[in-house]
């Protein structure tokens, strides 16, 4: 006898119940589904845009992105990696519609490198891991920074140590951590408030930022030449086409997050349409909100010395009080990016722990077998998430001791990130993208193969230039350490690939289209009985 059991992606399957065999619905991704599709195109668009908090991220970093040019650097800078990341973004949306699974870029790697698959997976796998977790990491710390200076505002004799941040720190790490591990279903109403004070404090902060300077005695706007015009680079290197080069890591920090939502693809029904429209809506808004910002807040700059030689350990507060004239409108617009940067960090141990979850249930992450349970009641991978927040804990205690040593790790996000994108995309394009059957969004013909080239040259040309150091001469505190971090965890994964990845580990596979839908595969279990 035949029945037809829904199953949670919203397809209706004939599964054959007879002999007394249980089945199970196998996803795209060739995994069993155990996770709920609680997510939905809204929700998953807020994700992305909210993980993204492109305005935030740039305004958290702005002190280091002014030295690369001055306010003319930041825009223009920010405007040319925006161009080749949305071209990433193109090719991991592609990746995404054909092979919409959880592990993300791990598993777009697995599948597009053939036979060479499972170390080229192994690898992008971690190296996707270990930048969410330094993204989780580097955003608390953002957020600890905040809360601080807040604080200082109306304590002008209080002088910020590393463990005020570091408790601050802690806190929110854990408040973040706690939300995806004990609300899961509750995510995505949860992204849904997180977008709008993603978009409503952006337009607030605009609002104040153009329309107070010039009025009750405060100073006037900026020039449009200080804006637009005025180059200005203190960082050593005697080309401004160099500076220019590296200004574009800021940039990259702020919007190249396009995997984010990738991670939720066994969390929303129709992954194969609905998460290239995410990575499109995340790219998009994050660039018009955050462009709009930064045009916003330079022209309420009156003296940009005092921004750059503050002795505040968020130098975005001088800009603050420097539009507003005001401790409280300082405080309340420092309040607004508060917000934003608290939903995502939520979401980047959403990424973190969802990428961890995927390795581990291939096998590929030590103690698999724990770290790749879904918790039965939470419905969420609980052991891998809290994980995460164990190791963003232990990062913590480095900025105690050594604030460089901080930034060497969670600095080298960018380039792990990257790599792994580079581990999935170039084999894709050097195998004619044979490897993967097409999914409903599939770039055609030459632009495709222009996109994917493009994406590749990019990221292996400024892999090299984020390596070098960030300004001239070069001292132990502003070194950059990125390639040493980023080849200490590749001999880390390493040693993981000789003891655990050649044995035990056959990697993910892919299951294919007809028709533009999914086939079903079913994975008969016998009764005990």
């Amino acid at each position: 006898m035949e029945d037809t059991e829904k199953n949670t992606a919203g397809q209706d399957y004939d599964l054959d119940l007879s002999l007394g065999a249980t089945t199970e619905i196998v996803n795209v991704g060739g995994h069993k589904q155990e996770l709920d599709r609680n997510f939905s195109l809204l929700s998953v668009s807020a994700v992305g845009i909210v993980n993204g908090s492109t305005w935030a991220a740039l305004g958290g970093s702005i002190a280091v992105a002014i030295s690369n040019g001055g306010p003319p650097g930041v825009i223009y800078e920010f405007i040319a990696v925006s161009i080749f990341y949305g071209l990433i973004a193109a090719s991991l949306a592609e990746l995404a519609s054909a092979v919409p699974s959880s592990g993300g870029v791990y598993h777009w790697a697995s599948v597009t490198a053939g036979k060479y698959g499972r170390v080229c997976g192994f690898f992008a796998g971690f190296w996707n891991f270990f930048a969410w977790i330094f993204a989780a990491a580097s955003t608390s710390a953002i957020i600890g920074n905040q809360t601080v200076q807040m604080y200082a505002t109306y304590h002008p004799e209080f002088q910020a140590k590393p463990w005020h941040v570091f408790v601050s720190y802690l806190i929110v790490t854990w408040c973040c951590c706690c939300i995806v591990l004990f609300a899961n279903r509750a995510l995505p109403a949860l992204n849904n408030f997180g977008l709008f004070f993603i978009l409503g404090g952006v337009f607030i902060t605009i609002v104040v930022c153009a329309a107070m300077p010039g009025t009750g005695g405060r100073l006037s706007h900026a020039s449009p030449a200080f804006v637009f015009k005025d180059w200005s680079a203190d960082i050593g290197y005697s080309s401004n086409g160099f500076v220019f080069l590296m200004g574009m890591l800021n940039g990259a920090y702020a919007i190249g997050t396009p995997d984010c939502v990738s991670h939720l693809a066994e969390e929303i029904p129709r992954p194969e349409i609905n998460i290239p429209k995410a990575i499109a809506a995340q790219m998009m808004i994050g660039f018009a909100t955050a462009l709009c910002y930064m045009i916003a807040i330079f022209f309420a700059v009156n003296d940009l010395s005092a921004v750059l030689s503050g002795s505040s350990t968020f130098p975005l507060i001088e800009v603050y009080r420097q539009a507003t004239g005001s401790q409280a409108g300082t405080v309340g617009l420092l309040v607004v990016i508060f917000l934003a940067s608290f939903c995502a960090t939520i979401d980047a141990y959403i990424a973190a722990g969802r990428t961890l979850w995927a390795l581990a249930r291939d096998n590929a992450a030590p103690f698999g077998a724990f770290i790749g349970r879904v918790d039965p009641r939470w419905r969420n991978p609980f052991n891998a998430t809290f994980i995460c927040g164990c190791i963003c804990t232990v990062l913590g205690c480095i900025y105690v001791g050594s604030t460089t040593a901080f930034n060497a790790f969670v600095g080298s996000f960018v380039l792990l990130s990257s790599s792994s994108y580079l581990a999935a995309i170039l084999p894709h394009l050097l195998s004619r993208r044979s490897n993967v059957t097409p999914g409903p969004f599939w770039m055609s013909g030459l632009m495709g193969y222009a996109i994917h080239g493009i994406s590749c040259s990019y990221i292996a040309v400024f892999i090299v230039i984020f390596c070098f150091p960030y300004a001239l001469p070069v001292q132990a505190s502003n070194m950059n350490y990125s390639c040493l971090i980023i080849g200490g965890l590749t001999v880390l994964v390493s040693a993981i690939w000789v003891f655990k990845g050649r044995k035990g580990y056959n990697g993910p596979q892919a299951l294919n289209y007809k028709g533009r839908k999914v086939e079903p595969v079913l994975v008969e279990k016998v009764n005990e009985a």
